[in-house]
């Protein structure tokens, strides 16, 4: 899987991260089509590379400030299949980050054509407000006030 991020210039909370990968064998069910539940791993390869390009990662949360962000919600509208070789890019943005939920957005698409197979949004519920508040303090200077609404 080859990993890159595309950064939204000098407006980093527009940022997008591209993150390509190649659907493999294990990946498809006997009709040559992803199996739905690859997508959820397929999203979190994006999450962690967009997290990565806005200066921070998971583990540094988890370790650093014991953040754990649990999945709260979690929402695919199918559009089209992928299947085996496709080449696929995820693309994954920020959508907000409060005291009670921090949202991802994330579309899949097909490299050759750019077909939209996948569309998302992902909530997760920080379990302390700190958790949200440390992510939102680690988020680049230039993002709006209204994508880092924590409670004091």
């Amino acid at each position: 899987m080859n990993h890159q991020g595309v950064s939204g210039a000098n407006q980093p909370w527009r940022s997008v991260s591209e993150s390509r990968l190649r659907v493999r064998y294990a990946e498809t069910d006997q009709m040559g089509v992803v199996y739905h539940a690859n997508h959820f791993i397929w999203f979190e390869i994006g999450r962690v590379d967009l997290m990565r390009q806005l200066g921070f990662s998971y583990r540094d949360l988890e370790r650093d400030h014991g953040c754990f962000i649990p999945v709260v919600d979690a929402r695919c509208r199918y559009k089209a299949p992928a299947r085996y070789d496709d080449e696929i890019i995820v693309r994954t943005h920020l959508r907000n980050v409060r005291e009670s939920v921090i949202h991802f957005g994330y579309e899949l698409v097909r490299a050759d054509n750019n077909e939209l197979l996948r569309k998302r949004d992902h909530a997760y519920d920080p379990r302390f407000k700190n958790e949200a508040r440390a992510v939102a303090e680690n988020l680049p200077k230039g993002v709006p006030p209204r994508h880092r609404e924590v409670g004091s």
